[in-house]
């Protein structure tokens, strides 16, 4: 029993020393051909008080006098994911990744949690919002939402379209409790199809519904579930820890108590508190319009956010310009999953205000 104790001691200790080494936390500059920080370039990580709370962000791009884009996470920061899934957004924009109240490098367990609310998180984003067009002297950015980021992001662009070249939602919500209702069908249908019995039973066992809701036996099977099925955050991504969890540690910008608190914050966050809030909403009824251009980004394979949901939103959304494009390799996360056609998009059709690569071209 003692060597076995030893031997796990050991483990244990050799675990904690390889996180450690992975863990500095200092960001990793842009070089040039020469080994040396490129001339105009930007990558920080900076904290600074917003409403009240210190909040921390990943600043990214080559040349710092490119537009702003900010961009708002999920459930849980995914800065991390961009060292496996490189985006290449940082090559025609100055990308802000906030992690939010509650959040990652945001997270703390003194923020009050009645301070969790809607209202509060688009005050947060209108105060960075501004923070960033004061610093890099912009009378506009780009506001980015992706997955949960997107019930915040789109409510912040109706309110304040003034601020904003223009709104981007990347797996964009729009009836969430009907995606949840339509993922539960598909899940039950494939995993019959399948024949994994063992799904199949906790599944039967916490049905979602468009009366009595989202059951949490149903949330704790829901991930997984997803994943395995390629319906979660990437196509290609069949685990939580392999594609998430274990990413997550092996990042180098972040330190290793930022690392835990990116798991701390995950049930805690102001995006987790607000899921009651983006199940009960319906936003293609509460947002029918928008004073700025639209772009969704949408991977036929998403059923996290669901793709004909989001479809469905965007035909009966109003707006000065918008554009539909869907990515044929994607699940939830197209700008990692297909990066250079987003990249594409992006440069061709939004920053230019058209919207001519949209699936319909709508003019």
């Amino acid at each position: 029993m003692l060597t076995i104790l030893s031997i796990f001691l050991v483990c244990i200790l050799i675990l904690a020393g390889v996180l450690l080494a992975c863990s500095p936390g200092k960001v990793i500059p842009f070089l040039d051909k020469s080994g040396k920080p490129l001339i105009g370039s930007i990558s920080e990580k900076i904290h600074i008080n917003i409403n009240g709370v210190e909040q921390g962000m990943f600043i990214k791009g080559k040349d710092s006098s490119n537009p702003v884009l900010l961009y708002l996470h999920g459930g849980m920061p995914d800065y991390f994911l961009t060292r496996k899934y490189p985006t290449g957004l940082e090559d025609y924009f100055t990308v802000v990744w906030w992690e939010q109240r509650g959040s990652g490098l945001s997270y703390s367990a003194n923020i009050p949690p009645e301070t969790m609310t809607l209202e509060q998180m688009i005050s947060d984003t209108k105060e960075v919002t501004n923070y960033l067009r004061k610093r890099f002297g912009q009378e506009k950015i780009y506001l980015m939402g992706h997955s949960g980021g997107t019930f915040i992001g789109i409510q912040v662009a109706a309110r304040a379209p003034e601020l904003y070249h223009a709104y981007i939602g990347v797996a964009q919500m729009s009836n969430q409790l009907k995606s949840e209702r339509l993922a539960y069908e598909y899940m039950l249908k494939k995993f019959r199809e399948n024949g994994n019995k063992k799904m199949i039973r906790k599944l039967e066992a916490a049905p979602v519904t468009m009366t009595g809701g989202v059951p949490d036996a149903y949330r704790i099977l829901r991930d997984p579930a997803m994943h395995s099925l390629g319906i979660g955050t990437t196509h290609d991504m069949k685990s939580v820890i392999s594609g998430i969890f274990l990413p997550s540690l092996i990042c180098p910008e972040y330190t290793l108590n930022e690392k835990v608190n990116l798991w701390r914050g995950k049930s805690r966050s102001g995006i987790s508190i607000l899921w009651a809030d983006m199940l009960a909403t319906d936003l293609t009824i509460q947002l029918p319009e928008l004073k700025l251009p639209v772009y969704l980004f949408e991977g036929i394979y998403d059923y996290t956010c669901s793709y004909t949901e989001a479809k469905s939103y965007y035909e009966k959304l109003k707006a000065p310009v918008k554009g539909f494009y869907s990515f044929e390799q994607s699940a939830h996360s197209p700008l990692f999953e297909e990066p250079e056609k987003m990249k594409h998009i992006l440069k061709e059709d939004v920053m230019n205000g058209v919207n001519n690569l949209s699936d319909k071209n709508e003019k």
